[in-house]
Formats: structure tokens, sequence, C-alpha cells
């Protein structure tokens, strides 16, 4: 079976973020970058998926020489191969989708995997564009996995429960926390994962469907008020939501 899952290199949640001079984009200095949390548990599934029925599971990522500090962690925890699909010019949601879409057509893999979202940009469609492009069923937000004999049994979060579905392979699913718990590399497979080779691809240039306008941040929060402590403060409190606050 071959497998391949789709990574990103994405800011720290924890990081203090500012907007670049362009005002399009952010300021990357002193910004750490990690491994999509998100793309984490698609690696891990796709590990197990290995484990139980073989073959070989492939990292790809999108992006510049620093994503290859995630492909490195991919490798640590047992990929077996690393791709760098290498190109750091600006990119949207349908272009990101269509550079995976046409390296994935290349290898076709029994099974491919991404994160739900990518927690810099939030969008949660690059991975269901891809299997548009590519004409294969898709089943997003992934939370349960069942493969055997050329199908697939999924179960998947919708909004106050969980929904189950029967797809044919190959496919592409999304990833949602709970679909397993990420292994910790091996000092093993950290040294190891020093050593092997990530290769790289130069994807063709596609003209976005998106333009940045303009980035900025969320305005200040204006300074609390304290209307009393006790419950004599109830009138006044009622009618500053009501008149000032505007929510009862």
């Amino acid at each position: 079976m071959k497998l391949a899952v789709c990574i990103n290199h994405v800011p720290d949640t924890a990081a203090k973020i500012n907007i670049s001079a362009d005002g399009k984009n952010i300021d990357k200095t002193g910004v750490n970058f990690v491994f999509n949390p998100y793309d984490e548990y698609a690696v891990e599934e796709c590990l197990r998926l290995k484990e139980k029925n073989g073959g070989e599971v492939i990292a790809v990522s999108l992006g510049s020489d620093a994503n290859k500090e995630t492909l490195r962690k991919a490798l640590a925890m047992g990929v077996d191969k690393a791709v760098l699909l290498k190109d750091d010019s600006p990119r949207d949601s349908f272009s990101v989708a269509r550079a995976l879409a046409d390296y994935l057509k290349e290898i076709s893999p029994d099974v491919i995997f991404f994160g739900k979202q990518s927690v810099d940009s939030d969008s949660a469609v690059v991975g269901v564009m891809v299997a548009e492009m590519l004409g294969l069923p898709s089943v997003s937000v992934a939370v349960k996995l069942e493969i055997s004999n050329g199908s697939a049994v999924v179960e998947r979060e919708i909004e106050g429960g969980k929904e189950k579905i029967r797809t044919s392979l190959p496919a592409v699913f999304t990833a949602q926390k709970g679909l397993n718990e990420p292994r910790y590399p091996s000092l093993k497979g950290i040294m190891a994962a020093k050593s092997k080779p990530i290769e790289e691809k130069i994807p063709a240039a596609v003209q976005p469907k998106v333009d940045v306008i303009a980035l900025r941040k969320p305005a200040s929060k204006s300074a609390g008020k304290i209307v009393g402590t006790d419950i004599g403060a109830v009138p006044e409190l009622v009618r500053l939501l009501h008149e000032e606050a505007k929510v009862v």
C-alpha cells in the first residue's frame, strides 16, 4: 500500500505575530515555525496503516527550504520518503492544492492524508480541493478509520454527532484531533532522519485565485468597568448591557 501525507510548516500558535511592512504578510522575524499540529495526526495514521498493511509512507510539503525541518520530523517519526515541492512564492489554497495534486497524480497513492486544516490560514479546504482535482472521493475531519479489501470505513465529526461513511480506495482523508495519538520520534529515528535525503521538485507556477489585499490585527480590547460589588449593582449592569453593550 502506498500512502502519501501532505504536511505544512507553520508559525507556532504561541508566537507573537506582527504584520510585515507591505501590510500583506506576516513578519517572520523571530517567529518559531513548527509541524502543523493536525498534520501530525495524519502522519501517525499513515504510519499505523503501514504497520498493519505494509507499504510505504511518503511525506510531501510545499514551501521553502525551511519546510525541511518539518519533513525531517516526519522522517524521524517513521516516514519512508520526504519530498519538498520547493516554492516560496505566495500561494492561495487553490494554487497550493494544484501543486500537491500534480505531484500526487505522478505517484498514484492508495491513500492520501492531510490534517483537517493548517493553523496558519485555517481555510480547511486544501485536502478536499486536491481530491476534487484528482477525481477521488474524500472524507474530512476523520476521527476513526478502518481499511480492508480496497475500501475504507470512516467515522467523521459532524455538528452534534458523528457520521460513518464507506468509500472505495484510492481516497483522500483529512485528520481531526482524536483520530490517534501521534508518536514521539525516537532518538534512533531522529539520528537516522538527519542523514536521509529529501527529494526536491519544482512545482509549476499557478495563478492564484485569491489576492491578499491587507492584513490587520484585531482591535485592542477596551478597559473593563466595575459597576459594583453587591446585588445593588444589578440594575446598572442591566442598563449598561442594554444601552451600551447592546447585548440584551
